[in-house]
């Protein structure tokens, strides 16, 4: 038996790829002489760099840059000298993970590191830039990006915005006349496809988990709609809202292509070939629900193995409500860990454990 494992992370719990190691260590409890194949899945957040590292070559870089509340900290990011491709990844410089939960404030955490690291990688040689948008701190519009390479965002004074999202309450001028970068390619990875204002734009879906007030979130809604007519672009376009509105002026301003974070990852990773040689699919993530038919890499994973027939678990730390929907959307079973527990270690062995009774039931259709 071929088996295919893609699991996302566990977040707080597993990576990506141990939960996969994990997972296959089950199927060969299970099935001794089976052949497994573990690939890393991610969705353009956190740890993606990490995980394709070992599919795209290059070399790691670290650089010093701005933190997202203005210290200078140290961040990476993948460059290949060969196809001249970087590959950054906001949380390092702008990350949640980055702040004690106390520290998180989107008046004030910026998105100018990330500019440095792109400034960095330019200056190296990059030709074309992959940059994975998720699980950043900030809801600056990526205006402190765009200041990095070179734009002027000024009050009514002349002078420069203060960073965070509080500069866009003076912002009174945007002159992208000497911003660097427009004559690269850009591919954005990133699954979320709100606006980037409005209701279910950056401030109010996300801004509460970065450490916004109701008040705050209806302040930066508005900041960003001035933001982007200033700008004279749409507040309300599909995609833009990602990171903060990261993806609106990477979008607009450095003409960046906006794909699934989750489909870049498969694609460096070949997992679509090997799901087509296999004879079952294991994917999932920390939670399975509802949500995860929203475009989450498990999902992705899902529509590629009902592409060439082939029979998808989901394993996850729990369900949440809506499940059922990811089983009529073709998932052929959904199995929550046996002994579901936050500690790594517990964890590895509750998805070994969970693979290995899976696989070891006759006649449960799973295979």
């Amino acid at each position: 038996m071929k088996a295919v494992v893609a699991i996302d992370s566990f977040k707080g719990s597993l990576t990506s790829l141990e939960a996969g190691n994990a997972a296959g260590r089950g199927i060969l409890r299970a099935i001794p002489d089976a052949e497994v194949s573990v690939l890393p899945l991610a969705d353009g957040g956190e740890g993606t760099i990490d995980s394709i590292a070992p599919f795209v070559g290059g070399i790691s870089k670290t650089v010093t840059v701005t933190g997202p509340l203005g210290k200078q900290i140290e961040a990476p990011y993948i460059f290949d000298p060969v196809s001249r491709t970087a590959y950054i990844e906001m949380a390092k410089s702008c990350g949640l993970t980055l702040l004690k939960e106390d520290q998180r404030d989107p008046y004030l955490t910026t998105t100018y590191g990330v500019g440095e690291l792109m400034k960095d990688a330019i200056s190296e040689g990059a030709e074309k830039l992959f940059i994975c948008i998720g699980g950043s701190a900030t809801n600056d519009g990526g205006a402190g990006m765009l200041q990095a390479l070179g734009a002027k965002l000024t009050d009514k004074d002349g002078n420069a915005i203060k960073p965070g999202a509080i500069g866009l309450k003076d912002l009174y001028s945007v002159d992208a006349k000497y911003l660097i970068g427009r004559d690269i390619s850009i591919v954005v990875a990133s699954d979320v496809t709100n606006p980037l204002c409005g209701p279910d734009g950056a401030s109010f879906v996300y801004g509460p988990q970065k450490g916004a007030s109701e008040k705050a979130c209806e302040e930066m809604d508005s900041w960003l709609e001035k933001y982007a007519t200033l700008s004279g672009f749409d507040p309300y376009e599909k995609g833009t809202g990602a990171a903060g509105g990261m993806s609106f002026a990477l979008k607009n301003f450095l003409g960046a292509d906006l794909r699934s974070g989750a489909e870049i990852v498969m694609e460096i990773t070949g997992v679509e070939d090997l799901i087509k040689n296999s004879d079952i699919v294991i994917t999932g993530e920390g939670r399975i629900d509802s949500q995860t038919l929203n475009g989450k890499a498990p999902f992705k994973v899902m529509k590629v193995a009902i592409k060439y027939g082939k029979p998808v678990i989901g394993i996850c730390g729990i369900t949440g409500d809506g499940y059922e929907e990811c089983l009529k959307a073709g998932f052929t079973k959904i199995a929550p860990l046996i002994h579901p527990v936050m500690e790594t270690s517990g964890a590895i062995k509750s998805v070994e454990e969970t693979v290995e009774s899976l696989l070891s039931q006759e006649g449960d259709g799973a295979i």
